[in-house]
């Protein structure tokens, strides 16, 4: 089971928003697939090869990921640099670590995190 949704909500809520403040994670920029409405979301984003991979530490039912699949396509602000993004998809986890550093911070096993979102940069 991933982090709980309550958990979510709170980040979405308190975290985000100073997140956002303070400008120090990378930035997805994506649309309401119901509302329209744009929003921004703090996120960690791995590079890859040809694009970014992204833990999904809440699930996949997560308004941010449900969008971007949606809509197809989003912008990354990391490091002063924006990104234009497309074809979201979900991965495998074992296609994910392959793809991601060995570095790469795993989540605690206890959360059960086992879903992953990848993109590609238009280039």
């Amino acid at each position: 089971m991933p982090v709980p949704r309550w958990v979510a909500k709170a980040n979405k809520r308190f975290a985000n928003p100073k997140a956002l403040e303070r400008g120090d994670w990378p930035i997805l920029t994506h649309i309401g697939r119901a509302s329209g409405v744009t929003y921004r979301t703090p996120l960690e984003a791995h590079p890859t090869d040809e694009g970014y991979i992204f833990v999904l530490m809440y699930g996949s039912e997560s308004d941010w990921v449900q969008n971007l699949l949606a809509a197809g396509t989003a912008t990354l602000d990391v490091d002063n640099e924006r990104f234009d993004l497309k074809d979201p998809r979900l991965i495998p986890e074992e296609e994910a670590w392959q793809q991601l550093p060995p570095d790469t911070k795993k989540p605690p096993s206890f959360f059960r995190v086992g879903e992953f979102l990848q993109v590609d940069v238009v280039r």
